[in-house]
This record gives structure tokens, C-alpha cells and sequence, in this order.
């Protein structure tokens, strides 16, 4: 079967091995002719990117890059972005790397012509329509990870630099034009970002089919983007070059993003907390969580993860998916407590009402309290 396709749902997605070479013509469909390519720190020399701007510049589209983004973007870089962008009289830009680079890129594109602070669009009923949606640069989405998924979501994650309160700013069109999804790009990545950006996916797709609200579609995608996971992390995790394990994993997150649509729940509220306040990776922390959340949700979810484990081939039901979920931690390099990525206790109290106050929280099955959630934090410290 070839791994190469065109795909338009949930957006335009060129999707094969080698297809970063029509990086110029994602760029013309998406009606860009001067680019920004934003990126992040790590990412910026490398020849993957350095590569990519090459091809860009010899097809007469300039050589443009913004890389000051931290791991956890903020405002800070959000404001020093979108004066790149205005410095440079870019058009659009390309949204390239993990999680940070495509986010922090597609809120410069957001942001380029808003008069209004990021703040004033977060994703809280319809305050995405305070925004000027014709004053919203194009997008073309570039992953070089497999986990985020946020090629395809119409929403960044911002940390408030002062707070270091996490918040999420939506608007339909952040969803970026043309998304370029390269397997080759992610041959590169160091197995605890294999391990890390892979179960980040799992969690959307664990996290959406949990999720107690109405969306089959959603279900079905999360139900397929675990098995691809189950499959195929552990290949891409034992050899970063098997081109048909990074592909998976590249759809693995694209599913577990459109999915989770559906809803997210406990591990997400307590991660981007955590994340916020300890600079954790994203998707190891939604890792060491999800255990501890699988056991609060057990009373809601059981009888439907019996169905999921049967079609995932794994025995036991539910519980044969909980010992899963820990046996797959373990063997790809997860710890087993917050604590060994540095969270300490005496923060619980100030990040339970920020786990409380984050929009996962509502998706989640087993309504959270105070109380719970903090249970939440000493059961996975």
C-alpha cells in the first residue's frame, strides 16, 4: 500500500514521503507569496528546515525565519513574531516544527492584523468573533513531529508569560490552508520526542473517546488513532527510520486532533498546568497522567474501552487497556511520577484551580472537584 495521498478533510493535506519539494506550491495554493517561516529554536539550524528554506528561496519566495519561540509559546513570542512578520511585509507564513512552532506560527498569522490583545480571543463562547477573520494571514502547516496534531486544529495553546496560566485561543481560521505532512521530516527525531509527541496523539484519541459528548465521528477517528498508535510507535520509537511507522504516526496525530473535537478531559487539565509552572514536555506529562485519570474515569468509561480493547487486540477490557496504557509507558521511557520530571507538591494547591478553570476539564467523564483533582496530582506526583 503507498503511503502517499491527497487528502481534503479536515483540511487540504499533501501527505507522502518527499513532499516537503512542494512546499513553494502549498504556498501558492494558499495564496502566499512572501513567506514567514516560523519555527522553533532547536529546529532552526537543521538541515530539515534550512532545506526547506532553500527550496522556498529558489523558487523566488525569499528566505524568511522567526525562531524565537520557547517550548511553552507565550505572548512575549507572540509579539516579537508578529513584528517579524510585519517588518518583513509578509503575506502568510509557514507554520513548521512541533507543537510550539505550529502553534506560536499560526497565532503570528492570527495576530498580523488584530487590534485587539491574543487574550480577548480565547476559547470561551463566541469571543473568536471579536476578531477581524479578513485580517487573518493564510497558513500552510508543516509538521515535523507526530503528536500535537495542530496541522489540522483550528486553536493554538498560549502561556501567559505573568500567570503561567495556559490558554487557548480559537478561531476557525487558524485552520491553516495547506498542510504538507513529510514522514521524512521526522525520521530525525530523538526517541524521547518519538516517545513523548506519540503518546501525546494516543492521549487525543484516549481522551476523545472518553469524552461523554455526542460526536461519532469523532469516535470512530479516536478508536482507529488508537490502534495506529498501538501498531506503530513502538516501530517508529525501536528505529526512527522506518518511513511506514513515522507515516502512521504522522496520521495518528492528524486523527487524534480532528477527534478530539469530541472533547479532552482530566489529562489535559491537569497537564497544561503542570506544563505551565514546570516547563514539562506536553506529551510525556499527558503520559504519566493518563493512568491515574484512566482510574478516576473507570466507573464511566469501562463498558466502552471493553469494546475499544477488543478492537485494539488487547485482552482484559478495560483493565487489560489500563495495564496497557502503563506497560506501553514503560516501554518507551516514561517515568512513572510527575515528580521525576521535576513537579513538586507544594504547587498542587495552585495548579488545581488552573486545572479546574481549563476548557478540558468540562469533556471529561467523571465531573472534576476540588477534590478529585487534587487526588488527580498526588496519585500521578
Amino acid at each position: 500500500m503507498s503511503l502517499t495521498a491527497n487528502w481534503s478533510y479536515p483540511t487540504t493535506i499533501r501527505f507522502g514521503a518527499g513532499r516537503i519539494k512542494e512546499i513553494a506550491q502549498a504556498c501558492a495554493a494558499a495564496g502566499i507569496t512572501r513567506p514567514l517561516l516560523v519555527t522553533d529554536r532547536g529546529l532552526a539550524p537543521m538541515e530539515i528546515t534550512t532545506r526547506t528554506l532553500d527550496l522556498l528561496e529558489a523558487a523566488g519566495l525569499g528566505r524568511a525565519l522567526f525562531a524565537d519561540v520557547d517550548p511553552n509559546p507565550n505572548e512575549l513570542n507572540l509579539a516579537a513574531g508578529v513584528a517579524a512578520y510585519k517588518a518583513g511585509g509578509h503575506d502568510g507564513v509557514i507554520a513548521f516544527g512541533g507543537g510550539s512552532g505550529l502553534d506560536l506560527g499560526k497565532m503570528v498569522a492570527f495576530m498580523a492584523g488584530q487590534t485587539r490583545p491574543v487574550w480577548d480571543f480565547e476559547d470561551i463562547g463566541d469571543w473568536w468573533t471579536r476578531a477581524d477573520a479578513a485580517a487573518i494571514a493564510p497558513i500552510v502547516a508543516v509538521p515535523t513531529t507526530a503528536g500535537t496534531g495542530s496541522e489540522v486544529g483550528r486553536a493554538s495553546v498560549i502561556t501567559n508569560s505573568v500567570t503561567h496560566v495556559k490558554k487557548i485561543i480559537f478561531h476557525p481560521k487558524v485552520l491553516p490552508s495547506v498542510v504538507i505532512c513529510d514522514p521524512e521530516l521526522t525520521v530525525g527525531m530523538p526517541k524521547f520526542i518519538t516517545a513523548g509527541t506519540g503518546l501525546d496523539a494516543f492521549a487525543h484519541c484516549v481522551e476523545a473517546y472518553s469524552s461523554p459528548f455526542y460526536h461519532p465521528m469523532s469516535q470512530g477517528i479516536a478508536l482507529e488513532g488508537m490502534r495506529l498508535v498501538k501498531d506503530y510507535l513502538p516501530r517508529a520509537y525501536a528505529d526512527g527510520s522506518d518511513l511506514e511507522a513515522r507515516a502512521q504516526m504522522m496520521s495518528a496525530a492528524m486523527m487524534g486532533a480532528t477527534a478530539f473535537q469530541k472533547g479532552l478531559g482530566a489529562i489535559h487539565a491537569l497537564s497544561h498546568p503542570i506544563g505551565a509552572i514546570f516547563n514539562t514536555h506536553h506529551g510525556t506529562t499527558n503520559a504519566v497522567c493518563m493512568p491515574a485519570v484512566l482510574d478516576l474515569n473507570a466507573p464511566e468509561i469501562a463498558k466502552r474501552f471493553d469494546a475499544a480493547a477488543a478492537y485494539l487486540g488487547i485482552q482484559g477490557g478495560f483493565e487489560g487497556f489500563r495495564a496497557y496504557v502503563q506497560d506501553l509507558n514503560d516501554s518507551l521511557g516514561i517515568p512513572r511520577h510527575l515528580s521525576d520530571l521535576g513537579v513538586t507538591e507544594d504547587k498542587i494547591d495552585t495548579m488545581v484551580p488552573m486545572a479546574l478553570e481549563d476548557p478540558s476539564s468540562g469533556g471529561n467523564p467523571v465531573k472534576m472537584t476540588a477534590e478529585n483533582t487534587r487526588a488527580l496530582f498526588h496519585a500521578a506526583l
